[in-house]
């Protein structure tokens, strides 16, 4: 059973010695973004002293499948089969009157950034902004809970603008701006970690509840509490949360801002939300994750992996393991391994790849004795088993992500699809082994 708060979490990786504490003051004006962009957001980080705040800030919690493993209480390699049975078994939430996250309670007016510190991560960034908010909010029956991360750009005092990227949460809000009725939303800060996993996944695809996917990665249900000025319900033990209103019509300018693919993302017109209370834990702990740091897309990489295998798996039996790649900004690239069974399923598993996935570009297949997470064994099976004329692939003119200029200057992607498997039966192929070298341990021979 997993901590089921931010706290927990960090008192483990106390225990385990993971957690690195930064004692010297920092600003939070580039230099806490500077520091997470040189640890990749690997590292899990508390910087005790931000700028002149009471409030201590922490980031780099979940940039790791070892991190986040050890925060659901499994191995690394058994996460994804976590995800997807947390999918397929949420766990229903609890109700409770009284929460952790309401020991303190400010009315609007107020200003955020005179309680908890506001970052600004990138020099061309349009201004500073609250990037690790997970958001909830309910369909226009009040029957379906939507809860993603969104960014905001901070207005001053009470008001940001929300970036809305999500086709659903589009058609919501221009429900609501056509009635001219503003959209109750929340926003959570200081979370476990298993939340940002569960956040990720697709609404779209799961129909599922969310806080119940968290609830299910950690083994207990998750408490929520209801907000004091709006009709939602918010995780009982998040650090902070800023709850208000939605209005479709009002609109700011936002960005350029540092996005995920590492470029800077256009400006826009996005709407603006006041917020009408901030309550928040004693002694409250602030988070933050860069954008673009292993931190922001593993969870992403994670949920596309679950995805992935299922697609892959109805196609090819054979499909053992997907890994969505870090480098590949954790959509883009992926290497799927299986045991082939036919002469086509290389190929096969990549065509399945590219169907349920459209932000994919290259992917590459290889066989069982390759590790898909080693990308010194993923390029030596390219290198030794692939000829281009006939293991390569490229579908012209699909669809892709916004996220990426070369996807944006054209309106469409190709797709390459590498299958760097073995013919089958064919002895050439065979690895060479040397017998007892799964079993050395190193150390035991090389001291220091």
């Amino acid at each position: 059973m997993g901590q089921k708060d931010l706290r927990g979490f960090l008192a483990q990786l106390e225990r385990q010695g993971s957690l690195r504490r930064v004692t010297r003051r920092v600003s939070s004006e580039y230099e806490i973004a500077a520091l997470l962009k040189k640890t990749k957001g690997e590292i899990p980080l508390y910087f005790e002293k931000v700028d002149d705040y009471a409030v201590p800030l922490v980031a780099g919690l979940g940039g790791t499948r070892q991190t986040i493993a050890a925060n659901l209480g499994v191995s690394p390699d058994a996460l994804v089969e976590r995800l997807a049975a947390a999918i397929v078994a949420p766990l229903p939430v609890t109700p409770v009157e009284n929460a952790p996250v309401q020991q303190n309670v400010i009315m609007a007016p107020f200003a955020i950034d005179a309680h908890f510190p506001i970052l600004r991560y990138n020099e061309r960034d349009s201004g500073r902004f609250l990037v690790s908010g997970v958001m909830t909010a309910t369909d226009v029956e009040g029957r379906k809970t939507y809860t993603s991360i969104r960014r905001m750009q901070y207005l001053g005092g009470n008001r940001c603008c929300l970036l809305v990227t999500s086709h659903q949460m589009k058609r919501q809000i221009r429900y609501y701006e056509n009635l001219r009725q503003p959209m109750d939303v929340a926003v959570m800060f200081g979370v476990n970690p298993a939340v940002v996993l569960a956040s990720q996944i697709s609404t779209h695809c799961y129909d599922v509840d969310k806080f119940g996917v968290t609830g299910a990665l950690l083994g207990q249900s998750m408490e929520v509490v209801r907000c004091k000025t709006i009709g939602l319900d918010v995780l009982a033990d998040a650090e902070m949360v800023l709850e208000g209103r939605l209005y479709p019509w009002i609109k700011e300018t936002e960005g350029p801002f540092g996005e995920l693919g590492g470029y800077y993302g256009a400006v826009s017109e996005q709407p603006v939300v006041e917020f009408s209370a901030m309550t928040f834990r004693d002694d409250p702990i602030a988070q933050t994750i860069l954008a673009a740091s292993c931190e922001e897309k593993l969870p992403e990489a994670l949920s596309r992996e679950v995805a992935l295998l299922a697609a892959a798996r109805q196609t090819v039996p054979g499909v053992r393991a997907v890994h969505v790649t870090m480098p590949g900004v954790g959509r883009f690239h992926a290497v799927i391994q299986l045991e082939k069974g036919l002469p086509g399923d290389g190929k096969q598993a990549l065509l399945a790849a590219f169907s349920a996935d459209k932000d994919l570009k290259h992917v590459v297949a290889v066989d069982v004795d390759v590790d898909p997470f080693d990308p010194e064994e993923v390029e030596w099976a390219i290198a030794t088993r692939v000829q281009a004329d006939l293991d390569v692939f490229i579908i012209p003119g699909a669809n892709g992500s916004p996220l990426e200029p070369s996807h944006l200057s054209r309106g469409v992607s190709a797709k390459m699809g590498i299958d760097a498997t073995c013919p089958l039966g064919n002895e050439a192929y065979r690895r060479t082994y040397t017998p007892g070298e799964t079993e050395m341990n190193i150390d035991d021979y090389i001291q220091g």
